[in-house]
């Protein structure tokens, strides 16, 4: 009996990682939201910490005094197994996923337990997808990865987009991202491991083109998009070189209403040119720094994991996705809004997501899926109702 089905599992949702920065707002996030009969329990490798996590979630709602504080760790396959098997779903936190991530997915993939993460590595997402996605397939475990700011509103976004749209006709979506947010040690740890890999990743990607089933009669595009001024959101596009692209591809070759010929573009919106060159210089020298063991280093020493920034700097920040999308003789215009993105946002999301994993009456799948093919209009409306702003802006 798999994950997502077994009643008789001491936990509908476990959180492991939950004495992180993002893993302490995520658990926050449950301590208020949670439903009443919700079974959850934290899970990390430090026993004081949980426990110090467990007085703060108290404060927050009193029957958290009791709520259950499991051990695992990333070293521990057997640990790691043993959590898999105790819950319906598991949500992670622990990062980077490339180093520390594949125990857990490989676990609940075997166990047929539901999995979601914040990952945005895309070399993690296709190693994962070519070791467990089988497995996953055969034991009825969804394994959900990107269910933060990488890559809810882009996902969710073109999704609502292509709702506005034709169904019978080729689509064009173009995204355009704002937001003032800060990184933290964890994210910057995530992000230079990306950078500082480049051909693995690629070498990853390539082969899982292998062995991904070809779609017949159709056809999904993320191309990189080049530099442009948008005359539709009054924008420098620069182009985005994160996960968002392949995820809302991979969401147009499940979904039929994508159409038959579908495209996507992601793009850093900004407002004035000298903003779009001092962003570009900034990339490029972050890409160099990750190429260099020796800065690499320093700089993950100064902005180390499991600090982030303060709640004063997070309720100043937001962030703005907007959506241009075309076909069959149509123009929509969309917007996915909210507040801090990397943190407050990314835990109410990665929470939404495992609340809906657990409860809601959701489509039939199993192995490696997007948040749109996993939970689609039943995220849209938590994420709508816990303060997310998905809209209609325009229609033509």
């Amino acid at each position: 009996m798999t994950g997502k089905n077994d009643t008789q599992r001491p936990y509908d949702i476990v959180l492991f990682g939950a004495t992180g920065f993002v893993g302490t707002l995520t658990a926050e996030y449950l301590a208020g939201h949670a439903p009443q009969d919700c079974r959850w329990a934290i899970a990390g490798r430090d026993p004081e910490r949980l426990e110090r996590l467990r007085e703060r979630l108290t404060a927050i709602d009193p029957d958290c005094a009791t709520l259950p504080v499991l051990h695992a760790d990333t070293d521990s396959p057997d640990s790691l197994r043993a959590l898999a098997e105790s819950a319906r779903v598991i949500a992670s936190t622990v990062g980077p996923y490339l180093l520390h991530g594949e125990g857990l997915v490989a676990a609940c993939a075997e166990a047929g337990t539901d999995y979601a993460d914040l990952c945005g590595e895309a070399e993690f997402l296709d190693r994962m997808y070519l070791r467990h996605d089988v497995r996953a397939r055969e034991t009825g475990a969804r394994l959900v990865h990107a269910c933060g700011f990488d890559a809810v509103p882009s996902d969710l976004g073109v999704y609502l987009t292509v709702q506005q749209l034709p169904q019978d006709a080729p689509l064009c979506v173009d995204g355009f991202v704002r937001s003032n947010a800060f990184f933290s040690g964890g994210t910057l740890a995530s992000v230079l491991t990306v950078m500082s890999r480049g051909p693995q990743g690629l070498r990853a990607a390539k082969e899982r083109q292998l062995y991904e089933p070809r779609q017949v009669g159709r056809r999904t595009r993320a191309p990189f998009g080049a530099p442009h001024f948008s005359r539709e959101t009054g924008l420098w596009a620069l182009p985005l070189p994160t996960l968002d692209p392949q995820i809302v591809a991979r969401s147009a070759a499940a979904l039929a209403p994508y159409g038959p010929d579908f495209r996507y573009r992601h793009f850093a919106g900004v407002k004035t040119l000298p903003v779009a060159l001092g962003g570009t210089a900034a990339a490029g020298t972050g890409l160099a720094v990750a190429q260099l063991p020796a800065a690499r280093n320093w700089l993950l020493k100064r902005y180390e994991p499991g600090a982030g920034p303060d709640e004063e700097r997070r309720r100043a920040s937001w962030f703005s996705v907007r959506f241009v999308g075309t076909g069959g003789g149509r123009r929509v215009f969309t917007e996915v809004s909210g507040g801090d993105p990397g943190y407050d946002e990314s835990a109410k999301m990665l929470a939404e997501s495992v609340l809906s994993l657990a409860f809601d009456d959701l489509p039939d799948t199993a192995g490696q899926v997007t948040t749109a093919v996993a939970m689609g209009d039943a995220l849209l409306t938590r994420l709508r109702a816990a303060g997310l702003r998905f809209r209609v802006v325009d229609a033509r």
